[in-house]
């Protein structure tokens, strides 16, 4: 996502991963910080269930990363961070993910 060609269909999970207003909601409120995953879902207003699903999906996107913090009480926090990255979405973006994806025939993809 930063400046390397990748092909239409990782450009797609990209896009469908990030294509949602709770999505982008939470990738703002971890700009500009890491929060544990309680304290996000507070802040998201939204089930820790619900969340991980959405974090899970940004997370295989690689827009954030998660890793485990020992609390000073020794309880075990899953922390949420944004990666760094740039999307840029333009015919030349577009015309490079197709360039870069394996020609398939009709009966692959229909």
């Amino acid at each position: 996502m930063n400046g390397e060609t990748i092909s239409a269909d990782e450009l797609s999970i990209r896009l469908t991963a990030i294509a949602s207003a709770q999505r982008m909601r939470i990738i703002a409120l971890l700009s500009g910080e890491k929060l544990h995953v309680s304290e996000l879902a507070r802040r998201v207003g939204m089930s820790r269930a619900l969340l991980y699903m959405h974090l899970t999906k940004l997370e295989e996107a690689g827009f954030v990363a998660g890793h485990l913090e020992l609390s000073d009480d020794g309880k075990a926090l899953k922390y949420f961070e944004v990666v760094p990255f740039t999307l840029t979405i333009d015919p030349a973006a577009l015309v490079a993910a197709v360039a870069a994806t394996p020609a398939t025939t009709e009966s692959e993809n229909p």
